[in-house]
C-alpha cells in the first residue's frame, strides 16, 4: 500500500458519507450538555442527511447530475477505445487467492469489448496498482478482455493511480500512433471528471458511458432509504469532490 493511496483514501473517508454524517452526529452527542441547541442541530442534520442520501430519489438525482446526455456511437467518431479501470477484487479465494477485477472494472471491460467488436477500433486499457499490489489493474483488464472476451488489447497503461494519471500516462501511448480522437469508456457518473482530463491532453473525446438510465415516474419506494441508494450517493459525492479537487489542481 502506497502512502499516496492511504492518505487520499483516508481523507475521502472523512469527507464522504456515511462517515462524515456519523462524525457530525458524534459531535452533536458530545455537545449535548454544553450546547444543547447546537447538539440538536448537528444530530438532526446528520440524521436527515443520512436519510436523504439513502433514498433512491436523492441518489438517482445526484448521479444524474453528473451524467452526459446519451449519445449514439458510430465508427466514424473516433480512432481508438480507452477503457478506464474501476478497482479490483483483492485476494479472490474463488480464483486461487489472486486479485481480479471488481464489478466496476468488469462492466467497463465488457462494454469496451462490445465497442471494439462493433466499431472495429483498437483498445487501450488503463489502471495502475495504487494499493501496492503485485499486478496492475491495467494488466488485469488486458487479461480479462483478451482471455474472457476474446478482444485484443493494443495498449495497456499500468502505472496510473487516479483518473488524472489515467489521462496523462495514456496520452503518450496514443500520440505515438497518431491517435487524436477517442471513445472514453467508464461509468456515466465518472465521465464528468474523466472527459476533461483527456481533453486537456489534446484529445477529442467521445463519451461512452455505462449505466445511463431514462428517468421513470416517481414511486413510493423512491422515498424509502436503502443501502444501494446510499452507495450511489457515495459515488456521486466522491465524483463531485473529485471534480472540485481537480479544478483546484488545474488553476
Amino acid at each position: 500500500m502506497t502512502a499516496y493511496w492511504f492518505i487520499t483514501n483516508l481523507l475521502a473517508a472523512f469527507l464522504l458519507p456515511p462517515l462524515s454524517l456519523i462524525l457530525l452526529m458524534a459531535w452533536g452527542l458530545r455537545l449535548r450538555k454544553r450546547r444543547p441547541g447546537l447538539a440538536r442541530t448537528l444530530l438532526g442534520g446528520g440524521l436527515a442527511g443520512l436519510w436523504l442520501l439513502s433514498t433512491p430519489l436523492i441518489a438517482t438525482s445526484l448521479l444524474g447530475s453528473l451524467m452526459p446526455p446519451p449519445r449514439a456511437l458510430n465508427a466514424t467518431q473516433a480512432d481508438a477505445i480507452v477503457v478506464l479501470g474501476g478497482g479490483r477484487y483483492k485476494d479472490a479465494l474463488e480464483y486461487g487467492g489472486r486479485d481480479t477485477l471488481n464489478h466496476f472494472s468488469l462492466e467497463r471491460v465488457r462494454y469496451g469489448a462490445h465497442l471494439a467488436r462493433t466499431l472495429h477500433k483498437p483498445v487501450l486499457v488503463t489502471g495502475g496498482a495504487p494499493e501496492g499490489a503485485d499486478i496492475s489493474e491495467g494488466a488485469l483488464m488486458r487479461q480479462a478482455m483478451q482471455e474472457e472476451f476474446r478482444v485484443a488489447v493494443r495498449w495497456a497503461e499500468t502505472a496510473s493511480r487516479n483518473t488524472l494519471e489515467n489521462a496523462t500516462l495514456s496520452a503518450p501511448l496514443l500520440r505515438a500512433e497518431g491517435i487524436k480522437r477517442i471513445y472514453l469508456v467508464s461509468h456515466a457518473w465518472h465521465l464528468a471528471r474523466a472527459v476533461p482530463e483527456f481533453e486537456r491532453q489534446g484529445f477529442t473525446v467521445i463519451p461512452a458511458g455505462i449505466g445511463q438510465k431514462a428517468r421513470n415516474e416517481l414511486e413510493f419506494f423512491d422515498f424509502v432509504p436503502n443501502a444501494k441508494a446510499l452507495l450511489n450517493s457515495y459515488l456521486a459525492t466522491h465524483e463531485w469532490i473529485g471534480l472540485f479537487w481537480y479544478r483546484i489542481r488545474h488553476l
